[in-house]
């Protein structure tokens, strides 16, 4: 007497599940890695092993051709004082937070205008460097 099953195993295997998971994913990537970039000047940052772990509220940067920017709005360094006291309206003396992205081959004199405008205003300040 011969048993015989009604439902046999295929052993043949689908991918098409499998490139719509991988297809998913990349896009996701994709799109997360373009909202992360928090920074869209080039700049060559000094190098440093410290890592800070406050969040800052803005950026500001400096270009080795010597522009300031606000995040990535240009501004006037006659302008930069006023701007950042409106940015920091309404904020707690002690969650006031600027990150200075300074290119490597900025004058020291250039980076100590904006560190005193931060220390005339109470604003903390931390100078955004690379990892060694």
């Amino acid at each position: 007497m011969a048993i015989k099953t009604r439902n046999k195993i295929s052993p043949q295997f689908s991918m098409a599940s499998m490139t719509d998971i991988v297809f998913l994913l990349l896009l996701f990537f994709m799109i997360s890695s373009t909202m992360i970039t928090p920074n869209a000047l080039k700049l060559l940052l000094p190098r440093s092993d410290g890592q800070v772990s406050e969040k800052p509220i803005t950026t500001v940067s400096i270009t080795k051709d010597l522009q300031f920017y606000i995040e990535r709005v240009p501004i006037d360094i006659n302008r930069l004082e006023g701007a950042l006291r409106a940015k920091f309206d309404g904020v707690q003396e002690n969650e006031r937070y600027i990150s200075l992205h300074s290119d490597r081959e900025v004058p020291i004199g250039e980076v100590v205008k904006v560190l005193d405008i931060a220390r005339k205003n109470q604003i903390r300040l931390h100078l955004a460097t690379t990892s060694k």
